[in-house]
């Protein structure tokens, strides 16, 4: 298993960067999924619940765009690769 302790300071602000979108995309689907499972159960969401999901959303986005201008600012293709199989 490859580690980040060998990688540039760019390439660690890249996987760092990828850590932060894993993790909110998760939160976004499991609040996603708590309100789909509310609405089956014929409940409505609240406008909080929809609110926070908004803002989970954003916060993802955010993330997102954090990690392409992170990633294009690793050049060195052998950290690319690493980056690439630690990501896997």
């Amino acid at each position: 298993m490859q580690s980040v302790d060998g990688l540039s300071e760019e390439a660690k602000i890249a996987y760092q960067a990828f850590l932060d979108m894993s993790n909110s995309k998760t939160a976004h689907f499991d609040c996603m999924k708590a309100i789909q499972a509310k609405y089956e159960s014929g409940g409505v969401p609240s406008i909080a619940e929809n609110l926070e999901l908004e803002k989970l959303l954003a916060d993802h986005d955010k993330n997102v765009l954090a990690f392409k201008t992170a990633m294009a600012a690793v050049t060195d293709s052998d950290e690319n690769k690493t980056l690439i199989q630690l990501m896997s």
